[in-house]
Parts: structure tokens; sequence; C-alpha cells
């Protein structure tokens, strides 16, 4: 994820922050699993995006299990998170068990929701200079969407020439799901120099013409192996005894 062409960007469900959930949902990992994996991320890919999930209400999900999510999400503030209420699938042995309060699950559902709420991910990135790489259009028809190395969603003036193209902005306004930029400059997203006909990506021209040669050498010999050995074969055939002739 640190190669320029790909988002730093993961998701990973955690689904509960409590061991004692995660081991009745039959997950096998544990909140420090977990957090291994997110502190590995971060450190080796410096401001990467990581999404979760959170189910709230699983039905032996307790006061104390459900703190210890919210500590796990006040933790790593994740800047997006999917709010889940516990829904019973049938056919699961989950479905069978008995359920939260539904009024406890929904206080459970606005409590993590305010929490998400209560912060901005993106305030500290204002002024800073981005590359993105315009893709969309805003749910509003107001602006062209593009993401950055880290996937994160950056809106900028509606102008044909910046669409499919990696554009150089400075952020000026952040909000919690976005950021608002100026572009800068731009330039044509891929391979910086066309190729030319018959050129392949990463292959030298005078390598892949070499190669063709022996590819073509390699033909050439092995028809004429198979022809000579079905000579061969011809010739002695007529040595043979009738009843063992081809």
């Amino acid at each position: 994820m640190s190669h320029p062409r790909v988002y730093a960007f993961l998701h990973v469900p955690v689904q509960s922050g409590s061991d004692q959930v995660l081991a009745d949902m039959k997950r096998e990992y544990c909140r420090e699993d977990f957090e291994h994996v997110v502190n590995f991320l971060r450190e080796k890919v410096p401001g990467m995006t990581i999404a979760t999930d959170i189910i709230c209400g699983f039905p032996t999900e307790t006061e104390q299990n459900f703190e210890e999510t919210l500590s796990l999400c006040e933790k790593y503030k994740f800047p997006s998170l999917f709010i889940n209420q516990f829904f019973p699938r049938p056919g699961t042995p989950a479905a069978l068990m008995q359920r939260v309060p539904t009024q406890e699950v929904k206080e459970r559902t606005k409590r993590l929701t305010n929490l998400f709420n209560s912060y901005e991910p993106y305030t500290h990135k204002c002024g800073e200079i981005q590359e993105i790489l315009v893709t969309e259009i805003s749910h509003d028809k107001k602006y062209f969407v593009g993401h950055n190395k880290f996937y994160e969603q950056v809106l900028i003036p509606m102008k044909d020439e910046y669409m499919g193209k990696l554009v150089t902005v400075e952020i000026v306004e952040c909000s919690k799901f976005s950021m608002k930029a100026v572009p800068t400059s731009l330039r044509t997203a891929g391979l910086v120099k066309p190729l030319k006909k018959g050129e392949v990506s990463g292959v030298d021209i005078a390598e892949k013409n070499f190669l063709d040669k022996w590819t073509i050498s390699g033909l050439v010999l092995l028809i004429s192996l198979l022809a000579l050995k079905l000579l061969c074969v011809l010739h002695f055939n007529k040595f043979l005894p009738e009843n063992m002739r081809l």
C-alpha cells in the first residue's frame, strides 16, 4: 500500500471491541489481534485510512462489553465507521439467542454515533497540498470528487478538464466526511509517455523484438523436428511386416 498507484485504504471490520462478544460471534480473533493489525499498518504506511464496522446489540453484549467497543473507537477515531444494529439472520445460532431489548440497542447505537460525530478527522489537513484522482460527481451535482492517496474524498469545482486527471490541489476547507480544495495544476493519469505501437509496458522494444525472434526461431525448430520425425517413421515403416505398419 506504499506504492504510489495504490490507495492507502483498508476496510477491517472488527464488529466489537469486546473479546467476549467476539468469542460469542465465533470470530477467530480478539481485540488485541485487531489492534496489532491497525498499529502495524499505521506504522508501515503513515496516514493510512482504516475503516471498520461495529454491530450494536449482539444478543450476549452487556453494558460492559459495549463500553469496551466505545473505548476501541475512541482510541482509533476511525474516519469511516459503519454502525449497524444486530439483525437475527435465519439459520444462525445467534438467531436463537435471547435478544437485547430494542430500546437498549437503539441507545447504544446512538451513543456510538454521537462518539463518531464528536471528532473531525480531516481538520489538520487544511492548507495541505495534495494530488487527487478525479473520477466522480458529488451527489448534489455541485462538485467533482477526487480521492487522495489515502482515499479521502476531496471536492473541487466542476470543470471538464479535471475529470479523469491527477489534479494537484490545496485543501481550503474540511468537514466530517470530505475536504474542499482549489486546483493548482493537473496531469494525465497513467503513463507519463504514451506507448509506441507494439510496445509493451515494462518491456523495452529492442528486448521485445529479440524475444519475438527467439520465439519464431523456436517454433520453426519445433516444426522441423516434428517433420523429421514423421519422415523417419515413414521411412522405417516400409521395412516392417505388413501387420505392424502404420
